[in-house]
């Protein structure tokens, strides 16, 4: 009986990752990001908020030792395999979805590296420049700076919670223009 529920059956950290993303998702669709902030409503700054959100999460369960980080992975595992399923409902085929997942966790994995040390110092004009680039795709650091404020924001609220409120019910920052 325990193989079959190992082989059917949804394991823990999966049980776990889900509503995790599920709660990134929701806020990274915000309308406000698209009509205050006036990030373009693509599915590459949908892309760039999903990462932005699971990469704030991450950080904050992170944070909260080994329960934290087994959360944290579960999360990130969770957002992968639902950029996977992304792909194949777009049409993308078994062939080509390892060259798209790779191009995508690169660009997932750059974004996280990038955005994380500015993140933890509080670096704004560095957040900003790296949003800036990659949700407006603008050379100006001052096209990220509304959505630089918010993630720093975020970041500090997060940090304040409780990792049972944290998993529950983030308190995200107010999206400001």
């Amino acid at each position: 009986m325990i193989m079959l529920q190992n082989l059917f059956g949804t394991r823990p950290r999966e049980r776990l990752g889900e509503p995790l993303y599920d709660l990134a998702v929701r806020q990274a669709r915000a309308p406000a990001f698209y009509t205050a902030l006036g990030v373009a409503d693509r599915i590459d700054a949908r892309f760039e908020l999903y990462t932005l959100h699971v990469l704030l999460l991450v950080m904050r369960l992170r944070d909260d030792g080994a329960r934290g980080a087994e959360a944290a992975q579960a999360l990130f595992d969770t957002y992968v395999s639902a950029l996977d399923h992304a792909l194949r409902e777009l049409g993308i085929g078994d062939i080509s979805v390892g060259k798209k997942m790779r191009k995508l966790g690169e660009a997932m994995y750059g974004r996280m590296t990038a955005y994380e040390a500015p993140l933890r110092a509080g670096a704004a004009a560095a957040l900003a420049a790296g949003l800036a680039r990659n949700v407006f795709e603008s050379d100006d650091p001052a096209a990220g700076e509304a959505l630089a404020a918010y993630a720093l924001t975020s970041r500090a609220r997060l940090a304040a919670q409780e990792f049972a409120a944290v998993t529950a019910d983030p308190d995200w920052a107010e999206i400001k223009s």
